[in-house]
């Protein structure tokens, strides 16, 4: 067995504080360890250095010489792998090759990991040892920067080397391969033997995977009697193949004499003798005891229950059982001490186990075979842990996901996906802020999540100097304490469990508690312990109403009525703290002793809930600096405090909960510093959430912030809907200028027409649109024509503010839509062209039938023609009710759909026509195509389906219950109605596939048509440089638009591999292009740092190459930039062209806005500064091992030259006042303050939530938001009859808005006077504000104070007096005082 790590636990904060010194292995290692015996050869061994490399190991390790060549031939063999498993393997074969008396040749041997040949001496070394190879040989090279490496440099020998052997890889490697007259071109000679064979094998068995094994064990014996040379090439090819899956040494020792005697001249009739190879299994079952493999299940369990070695919990018939799935390679290549270390672990806390293999990339049919009982088809498991890494079906090449979940389904158990380090050693690993390596990300990390696996910990690390790999003992005991407490949910009764249901608040405040996207929390979580109770669960004193339930939690029954404290379920003294809270010391650096002043009376920690039966709802801690954000500038420890690691051991050790369920989108948890990706035990969301289950209620629109979640609090989430979508409409004066546009059109060929426009134009003043409108002044006569035009801008813009989607109310989990309030979501989903489906969009359709094509009718309504805006206002109304006809007649009487299917002729019945049909009748565009309407509506009524479909509470269950729950994709149900329905695992995507084509072109529309924008607001001129941000979620949903729109504008192209990976870019001629390079200096959010810094990798590769690139500076502002940087800084052209910035790793947003939600800064100075000081990180592509280092001098020159800023909005369900953090990556006001000439960026917002993709400037965007939500009666209506929750909504837009003024600058004056006037001077919405929720009016007054104390709002002393004295009254309310 290889050798461990030690289980002590780290005992310096300098280690849990992500372990900034280097950590020696030797220090994690078992002392005394024995070295392996060197024997015939010298292994030579080379420091690695510092080289900002994932991994500094060197090829040294793996090179054997021949101590005593004895003027024999000599045979040198060059290798190249993904995993060091073949090490210990090929080094033992050549050795004993070496010390055997009778050998013909001598042997050397040197090895490289794929990996590190991006060390460019490292690549040299590589090519020099080719350059006298007689043989080389390569696997599983499957990332394409590095194997076009291995291709050039194998390339140039290949003619020259005796023998090229390329086993599983990418084609362009697989074209390598040369063995006699054998290359891989013959597998497309349909005339030869090996294709003929193949396609017989493909065309005969239902799987591939088992077929293509079959064949290599069968082919060998038929190419033996077939006489061409070249069948026995390439009989000798799969020998090969043979002898290298099989991966012992003396499999590899009878391969290489093989090879030698075969193909080295020198060494051609010798007489070397070889032994065929010795096959093992294709898949079984394995166990370190076991006398032999097993393929029957039965058998492998009868022997189980005779072992003699068994204690006493493994014999009880009620033990669970965990499968195993693992590699035959590890297991061939004796490099299993990391399997045996997790059997051993989970057998010594009483699991019994059956650790299945496979030999191929498809494990789904060993699954089937050993895990399911063949006869009753029940699952002998209780969980399934897979130990490779990989995707299920399919490994790091091509994955078959459909295929992988439907064997899943057919277990139903969780389903988790361990790691072990493929790319790193453990002390690279363990020195990382990064964590994994971002390869090792996309490949064992977010394909797995897409078959549902969850729970990436890595158990394994591997020796540098032996490459075996070796248990990490703390990492092993957690991964297998978990997996137990998953398994235990499948064997435990209902009434037993005991479940730990997790609300946030934030900001911290008794209004705030339950904190959720689009969530009514208390609602929902009384909706779910309802339906639980039915079920059998223990929620003894559930009260009779929601209202109550928030009541009981939010209020201290042993205080006074009014108290500020919530209800303190627990006090937990701190002596009891420190025993149970392990990692408790190394938190005093930045907190004091314990109790400390958060969550605590000053004695005892606090946890804050109310427990009915076994159910305990509990309000998580806050992250602690809400209140002084400045101290995260100085604190580089930063940790969470004493309450906060008291909670979740309260949750885990005290309550003793069985699953812990974070109920809505999101908490501080899986924001905890630590590790990005594969974090150790020293990283903080690994030490709070312990061994407890993790279930996490995440909204559906959010998958880059819960696959955050998945990785580092190790959650099962389940999707919920956000509330149903209705168009914003008109109210007030806005609906006055719709009635006299109305009139205008009917009567502006009378007398009357220059009155109604001067109408239009006074009323469009008091609306406050002269600023998005060119008006005229008032009396002003003008000639029809522009009349028409006046008229047609205003119309635009009230039918854009009329058609903008928002999400009224909050989402009750349990509760989908009715199909009615599906009816607006429809129309989005119509509105698109999906060509990959073969749909038109409805509109498309509509505008066909009167002769004109839909984008030219956009653009006119842009424009503000008149006849255009009107026939737009048309498409829109008819698809409005085509689609509504139809949904009413797939409802019954209570609105639920009753039944869909792609032929609703036949549904209807009677010969009657279609719903959609009939209405169109009535309406202009009776013509309409009916088959393409035909396509369309099928799949409108599949979408509707799916949309009221209710998965959510189903899910939990299946959760809970111990099942599997189905993975699918998070994101806008509009672009992705994949998305539904809800209550699935969400998964994000493989990060290598974005940007797509699609995504390619609507970047491309985006980006020239903000140069457009910027040219006409400034004087023709291109802007040089464009300050942007890349989100998570954005670029989720739209498959890398935004990243796509980065590679557009400094000119480039991503260049996809043969598997549709993205990983190179190629410049795009200045010709092409038409315009020059815009320079860039992309913000990247903490979450998309952590899913994609493979693109931040691309990014940074492609402006380095774009500033190296020999163009006029005119035409070139990358380049122009960056050598001007380059000698202020006094560094390279490519180091001063660093563009791409984020914040350190485990750190996320710029903390400006804590301090605004706060209100915990003096001006916008120190804002900037938090920005400055959190942002200015940089990831270099020339050293992508060093993670984010800090680069604060060249981050502040490259926004000097920005002239604009920009970020995108993707979906109608979060805008830029719906959430913080738009603003807190907003850099106008500080870009303005480092320009030289002090000039404010324009700047800009891309709104691609419509077919009809826009560009406005910020203050546009700003003041839209403001009229459709927070100034709208429809909007702020159905978010009041969420009662405590929907005042938070209204509160939060709010403050949100003097956000935007804080850091842009870009909000009017009348946006603060309206909500004022909306939420304050109306004494009735005044009065139900204080009732519903006082602590969120109490926070709404506050605000209206500081927006004019800051001096972004104006407004009369009357006003200013009027919230004073509010803001006296609501603190006497709140404090029980009677007035």
């Amino acid at each position: 067995m290889s050798s461990s790590l030690v289980s002590t636990p780290f005992a310096a904060a300098a280690q849990k504080r992500l372990l900034a010194a280097p950590v020696p292995l030797h220090s994690f290692l078992l002392s005394g360890r024995r070295q392996p015996p060197r024997r015939a050869g010298t292994i030579r061994c080379a420091v690695a250095g510092g080289n900002g490399l994932f991994t500094q190991t060197k090829p040294e390790v793996r090179r054997v010489v021949p101590s005593d060549p004895r003027g024999l031939p000599r045979v040198k063999v060059v290798y190249v792998v993904l995993e060091a498993q073949y090490q210990s393997s090929v080094t033992a074969a050549v050795q004993q090759l070496n010390a055997d008396p009778r050998r013909a040749a001598a042997f050397e041997v040197v090895g490289y990991l794929v990996e590190e040949l991006r060390d460019e001496d490292t690549y040299a070394t590589f090519c020099a040892d080719l350059a006298d190879a007689n043989v080389f040989i390569g696997s599983l090279i499957f990332v394409e920067e590095l194997a076009l490496k291995v291709k050039a440099a194998v390339e140039k020998e290949r003619d020259r080397m005796d023998a090229v052997l390329v086993f599983p890889s990418m084609p362009e490697v697989m074209r390598l391969n040369k063995l006699g007259s054998f290359s891989m071109s013959q597998l497309g000679q349909s005339k030869s033997p090996f294709f003929q064979l193949f396609k017989r094998n493909k065309a005969n068995s239902s799987n591939f995977a088992d077929s293509m094994l079959k064949l290599v064990r069968t082919l060998p014996k038929v190419l033996k009697y077939l006489p061409s040379d070249k069948a026995q090439d390439a009989r000798l090819y799969i020998l090969s193949l043979q002898f290298w899956l099989g991966g012992s040494p003396d499999n590899l020792q009878n391969f290489l004499k093989m090879i030698a005697g075969s193909y080295v001249p020198a060494l051609k009739g010798a007489g070397i003798k070889y032994d065929d190879p010795v096959l093992y299994l294709d898949s079984g079952i394995w166990h370190p005891l076991a006398p032999t493999m097993y393929e029957d299940v039965k058998e492998y369990l009868n022997w189980y229950g005779t072992r003699r070695d068994a204690n006493d919990r493994l014999k009880d018939p009620k033990a669970p059982i965990i499968g195993l799935v693992l590699q035959r390679s590890h297991i061939v290549t004796g490099d299993d001490g990391h399997y045996v270390a997790v059997i051993m672990e989970l057998e010594a806390k009483g699991a019994k186990v059956i650790p299945i293999f496979a030999g191929g990339l498809d494990f789904s049919g060993p699954t089937q075979r050993y895990l399911v009982d063949p006869i009753t088809g029940k699952t002998f498991v209780n969980a399934v842990v897979s130990l490779t890494g990989f995707a299920l079906v399919g490994g790091p090449a091509r994955q078959d996901h459909p295929k992988a979940i439907a064997a899943l389904q057919k277990l139903d158990v969780p389903y988790i996906v361990a790691l072990p380090l493929v790319f790193q050693t453990t002390e690279e690993w363990l020195n990382s802020t990064l964590g994994l390596h971002p390869i090792q990300v996309a490949l064992q990390v977010a394909l797995p999540e897409l078959d549902g696996g969850m729970e990436p910990i890595v158990f394994a690390g591997r020796d540098p100097r032996t490459g075996k790999s070796h248990a990490l003992h703390k990492r092993v005991e957690q991964l297998c304490t978990r997996a137990i407490r998953w398994a235990e949910l499948k064997r435990k009764t209902k009434e037993e469990k005991r479940l730990a249901i997790t609300v946030f608040s934030f900001p911290p405040d008794k209004g705030n508690v339950g904190t959720a996207a689009y969530l009514n929390v208390f609602s929902s979580i009384y909706s779910v312990l309802s339906d639980l109770k039915k079920d059998g669960y223990n929620v003894e004193g559930l009260p009779d109403t929601p209202e109550a339930l928030i009541e009981e939690v939010i209020h201290d029954k042993e205080a006074q009525f009014n108290s500020p404290n919530l209800n303190v379920a627990y006090r937990m003294n701190v002596r009891e703290y420190q025993s149970l809270t392990s990692y408790a010391s190394l938190l005093e650096e930045n907190w004091g002793k314990p109790p400390g002043h958060l969550n605590s009376d000053g004695e005892n920690l606090l946890v804050y809930g109310k427990q009915y039966g076994n159910v305990f709802i509990g309000v998580q801690p806050t992250f602690g600096y809400e209140g002084d954000p400045m101290r995260l500038l100085f604190s580089k420890s930063a940790s969470p405090h004493h309450g906060f690691a008291a909670y979740y051991t309260f949750v885990e050790k005290i309550f003793q909960a069985d699953a812990v369920l974070h109920f809505g989108t999101h908490g501080s948890l899986e924001f905890m510093p630590g590790k990005q990706v594969g974090m150790s035990d020293a990283c903080f969301p690994d030490s709070l959430i312990g061994n407890i289950p993790n279930i996490y209620y995440y909204a559906a629109n959010n998958p880059s912030e819960a696959t955050v979640a998945k990785r580092r609090s190790y959650a099962n989430t389940i999707s919920y809907l956000t509330p149903p979508a209705e168009n914003a409409g008109l109210y007030k004066g806005l609906k006055q200028l719709s009635e006299l546009i109305s009139s205008y059109q009917s009567l502006k060929d009378t007398g009357r027409g220059p009155q109604i426009v001067s109408s239009i134009v006074s009323t469009a003043k008091q609306c406050n649109l002269d600023k998005d409108v060119p008006l005229p002044e008032e009396g002003e006569e003008l000639p029809p024509k522009e009349r028409d035009l006046v008229v047609g801008k205003v119309y635009a813009k009230i039918m854009e503010i009329e058609s903008r989607l928002l999400p009224c109310g909050l989402h009750v989990i349990g509760e989908p839509p009715s199909a009615i309030e599906a009816v607006a979501t429809l129309v989005n989903i119509a509105a698109l062209d999906r060509p990959e489906d073969g749909i038109t969009s409805l509109p498309g359709i509509l505008a066909a039938t009167v002769g004109r094509d839909i984008e030219d009718v956009y653009r006119g309504s842009d424009k503000g023609i008149l006849a255009d805006v009107e026939l737009l206002r048309q498409i829109t109304e008819a698809s409005r009710g085509a689609i509504t006809a139809f949904v009413e007649k797939t409802t019954n009487s209570k609105g639920q759909v009753v039944n869909v299917a792609n032929n609703l002729s036949k549904i209807l019945g009677f010969g009657l026509s279609e719903p959609w049909v009939q209405y169109l009748s009535a309406t202009k565009f009776v013509r309409a195509d009916r088959e393409k309407m035909r396509v369309l509506f099928g799949f409108l009524g599949e979408c509707l389906r799916l949309v009221v479909q209710d998965n959510e509470l189903g899910s939990l269950k299946l959760a809970l219950e111990g099942s599997y729950v189905e993975p699918g994709p998070g994101g806008d149900p509009i672009r992705n109605p994949k998305v539904l329905p809800t209550g699935k695992n969400i998964h994000a995507l493989d990060p290598q596939a974005i940007p797509t084509t699609a995504a390619l072109k609507s970047a491309k529309i985006v980006v020239d048509r903000l140069l457009e924008r910027q040219k006409a607001d400034n004087g023709g001129k291109y802007p040089e440089t464009v300050a942007l941000v890349l989100w998570g979620t954005d670029n989720i949903k739209t498959y890398g638009e935004s990243l796509a729109q980065v590679l557009w504008m400094i000119g480039v192209r991503p260049v996809a591999d043969t598997f549709g990976r993205v990983n190179r870019v190629e410049p795009v001629s200045l010709e092409e292009l038409g315009r020059p390079r815009i320079d860039v200096v992309v913000n990247c959010s903490g979450v998309f740092r952590d899913l994609f810094i493979n693109q931040m990798n691309l990014l940074d590769r492609a402006v380095k190459m774009v500033a190296e690139l020999d163009e006029p500076a005119e035409m070139n502002y990358v380049r122009k930039h960056a050598q001007e940087q380059a000698e202020e800084l006094g560094v390279s052209l490519r180091e001063a062209a660093t563009r791409v910035f984020s914040n350190a790793s485990g750190s996320y947003s710029s903390n400006v806005n804590l301090a605004v939600e706060n209100a915990s800064w003096t001006d916008e100075k120190q804002l900037q500064d938090m920005y400055l000081s959190r942002k200015s990180f940089a990831f270099d592509s020339d050293a992508p091992g060093a993670g984010m280092k800090e680069k604060r001098k060249a981050f502040e020159l490259a926004l000097a030259t920005a002239d604009a800023t920009f970020q995108n909005l993707d979906s109608s369900e979060i805008s830029l006042t719906d959430v913080s953090h738009y603003f807190d990556s907003d850099p106008t006001k500080l870009v303005q303050g480092l320009r030289k000439d002090g000039r404010a960026p324009s700047s800009y917002i891309a709104d691609t939530t419509t077919a009809n993709a826009q560009v406005r400037t910020l203050s546009e965007t700003v003041r839209l938001d403001a009229r459709t939500k927070l100034l709208n009666p429809k909007w702020y209506e159905g978010m009041m009859k969420s009662g405590y929750e929907g005042v938070r909504e209204i509160e939060k837009r709010l403050t949100n808005t003097v956000g935007w003024s804080a850091t842009s600058g870009q909000v009017d004056n009348w946006v603060y006077e309206e909500a004022n006037s909306t939420f304050i001077e109306d004494e009735a919405m005044r009065k139900r504000l204080m009732d519903t929720n006082p602590n969120s009016f109490r926070k709404l007054v506050q605000t209206f104070l500081e927006a004019s104390g800051r001096g972004y709002w104006e407004t009369t002393e009357e006003n200013l007096d009027r919230l004073r004295e509010l803001y006296s009254e609501v603190e006497d309310k709140i404090e029980g005082i009677d007035r």
